[in-house]
C-alpha cells in the first residue's frame, strides 16, 4: 500500500491518479471532500500532519509514502518521517524543489526545504527526493488577466525557465515509488526547454486564437501583489527567485523525465493545449 499526501495539489493529485490506476492507494486528506481521485481501490483517510493519531492510522500497513508539505512554520516533514519510522515504512518520496541543490539560492523557501530534506534524512526512513523546477501550471494565475483584457502581466518577461509539467513530476515520483533502487537518490526534474513568459504568452495566443499582450510588471507592483497573498518572507522569497531566473539560474534542462519514465518531458505548448479551457479556450483531454 502506498500513502499519498497533498492529493488536492497539482502533483499529488496526479500521483494519486496514476497509482489508483495500478492498484490500491491510500490518501491522507485534511479536507476529504476536495479529493477528486476516487474508486473502489482508493482509501481516503481524514487527518493532518499535526495529529499523530491520524498519521498513525493513515500509515498502518503502508509500504511507501509520497510526501508533500507547504507550511512555512510547522515541522510537518519531521512529523511524518517520525511516524513513518514507527510504522516501519520502507520508502518515503518527498516532493522538494530544484533550488535546494543550487548554492546561489538562499531565499526563505529554499532554506526551509533544505531543512525539511535534512529532517527526513536524519529520521532514518529510506528516502528519495523529487526536486522539480517551476511548474507550468503556475501560469494559470494569468487566466484572469487574459479573460478580462487579453494581457499577461508578470515580472521579467525575457527571463528563461525550464518549467515542468506537474504530470511529468508525478510520473517521476510514481516511478520512484513503484520501482527499485531509488532510495538515497535526489532527482532534479525539468521540462524539455527553457522558455520565457513572453514566449509562453505567444503560445497561449496561438492556442486560444486571439491576440494576447505581455506587460512586464514593475518590481514594486509585483511585490505589492505578492504581499497581498503571502507573508513577507514568502513574498520576498518569490522575488529573490525571480531575480535568480532573470540571471539565468533556472534555464538548465535535465533528462530525468525521460530517464525514469521512458518518454520525453512535455513542452509548455503541450501543457497549455491540454489546459486551454482554463484560459478561456476550447478544452481537450490531457
Amino acid at each position: 500500500m502506498i500513502l499519498v499526501t497533498g492529493a488536492t495539489g497539482a502533483v499529488g493529485r496526479e500521483v494519486a491518479g496514476l497509482l489508483a490506476a495500478r492498484g490500491p492507494v491510500r490518501i491522507l486528506a485534511r479536507r476529504p471532500e476536495r479529493v477528486t481521485v476516487r474508486g473502489p481501490e482508493v482509501d481516503v483517510v481524514v487527518g493532518e500532519y499535526g495529529d499523530r493519531r491520524s498519521l498513525d492510522r493513515a500509515l498502518r500497513g503502508v509500504d511507501a509514502v509520497f510526501l508533500v508539505t507547504n507550511s512555512p512554520t510547522e515541522p510537518d516533514d519531521e512529523r511524518v518521517a517520525a511516524a513513518a519510522v514507527a510504522a516501519d515504512v520502507r520508502h518515503l518520496v518527498k516532493l522538494s524543489m530544484m533550488a535546494v541543490e543550487e548554492p546561489g539560492a538562499d531565499d526563505f523557501i529554499t532554506r526551509l526545504q533544505r531543512g525539511n530534506e535534512q529532517a527526513v534524512r536524519e529520521s532514518g526512513v529510506p528516502w528519495t527526493f523529487v526536486r522539480p523546477r517551476t511548474f507550468m501550471s503556475n501560469t494559470l494565475s494569468w487566466a484572469k488577466g487574459i479573460a478580462s483584457d487579453g494581457v499577461v502581466r508578470a515580472l521579467y518577461g525575457d527571463s528563461p525557465v525550464a518549467c515542468v509539467d506537474p504530470r511529468d513530476v508525478a510520473a517521476v515520483a510514481v516511478a520512484t515509488l513503484t520501482g527499485t533502487g531509488h532510495e538515497g537518490q535526489a532527482y532534479a526534474v525539468s521540462g524539455p526547454e527553457a522558455i520565457t513568459a513572453r514566449e509562453q504568452t505567444a503560445h497561449l495566443s496561438e492556442l486560444l486564437g486571439r491576440p494576447l499582450r505581455f506587460e512586464e510588471l514593475p518590481l514594486d507592483r509585483a511585490r505589492e501583489a505578492l504581499l497581498a497573498k503571502y507573508p513577507l518572507p514568502v513574498a520576498e522569497a518569490f522575488l529573490e527567485s525571480a531575480e535568480r531566473q532573470r540571471a539565468g539560474a533556472k534555464a538548465a534542462v535535465v533528462p530525468t523525465v525521460e530517464e525514469l519514465t521512458g518518454r520525453p518531458a512535455r513542452t509548455f505548448r503541450t501543457w497549455a493545449a491540454d489546459h486551454a479551457e482554463s484560459f478561456g479556450g476550447p478544452g481537450r483531454a490531457g
